[in-house]
């Protein structure tokens, strides 16, 4: 199973809706730039039924090389995105819990 790409979204949602392709494209790259945009100024993303974007600071940790374990690196604070599924989301993705334990 490969991953679903923009060019994948963009090809579903043209035969859906028979709106054509660059239209969409350009729709999807403008969502997108909008909830970077909003995340980047410090505004939680919140899209119902889907889940929830904000930013988080995670701590300052200590962190070791593989190649030269005896040297401890510091790790500084940094600012990264968290997502957390909806309802709906987290309903869905719940139902492949036996296929992939199967695995």
């Amino acid at each position: 199973m490969s991953n679903l790409t923009k060019r994948d979204l963009v090809t579903q949602i043209s035969k859906e809706t028979g709106i054509i392709q660059a239209e969409v494209f350009t729709v999807i790259q403008q969502t997108l730039d909008a909830i970077t945009t909003a995340l980047a100024s410090g505004q939680d993303v919140e899209l119902r039924n889907f889940g929830v974007f904000e930013v988080r600071l995670t701590k300052s940790r200590v962190g070791r090389n593989p190649k030269k374990p005896e040297k401890d690196v510091m790790i500084p604070a940094r600012a990264t995105v968290k997502f957390k599924a909806g309802k709906i989301m987290r309903q869905r993705v719940l139902l492949r819990t036996q296929e992939l334990s199967k695995k």
